[in-house]
């Protein structure tokens, strides 16, 4: 019989299948950003290619740069990003639905980071609202105030 966290942790791993897909398997670290709010789902993702820190869409300037002889091309396409995306908000509803059906709490925000070549997830999750009780935010600022700080800390 499947418990909970076994459901999670299958969900989980499918958005970073997910992701690794997006990228042809070539990046070193992705990072998973995934919220809900009464009503509101957001997913999102970017990644560590070749030391940088870039959005999904800016995967071919990263390559380019660092990968000029192999001249590695990604599609990142408006469609290709859209598929990924609904694919993890589609995780992200199983797993809200997971946790009503077991009767735990939805975690408000989940920042997964996984280490490809390392093989590893790690999680931190936010149970509390995050942007829903403030005026200005939304979960894209969120995002990107992460994407910021890794980057940042990636120098």
């Amino acid at each position: 019989m499947k418990l909970f966290e076994d459901y999670f942790s299958e969900l989980q791993t499918d958005m970073v299948a997910i992701c690794l897909e997006y990228v042809d398997n070539k990046a070193d670290e992705i990072f998973i950003y995934c919220s809900y709010e009464p009503k509101m789902y957001f997913f999102d993702f970017f990644y560590k290619i070749n030391g940088k820190v870039v959005h999904k869409h800016q995967l071919n300037e990263a390559s380019k740069e660092l990968d000029s002889q192999q001249n590695r091309v990604y599609d990142v396409s408006k469609e290709r990003q859209k598929a990924a995306l609904r694919i993890g908000n589609q995780n992200l509803k199983l797993i809200h639905k997971k946790c009503e059906e077991f009767n735990k709490d939805m975690p408000t925000e989940m920042k997964l980071h996984y280490n490809v070549k390392k093989n590893s997830l790690k999680g931190k999750y936010r149970y509390d609202l995050v942007y829903s009780i403030d005026d200005e935010l939304l979960p894209d600022d969120i995002f990107d105030l992460w994407f910021e700080e890794v980057k940042e800390n990636n120098l």
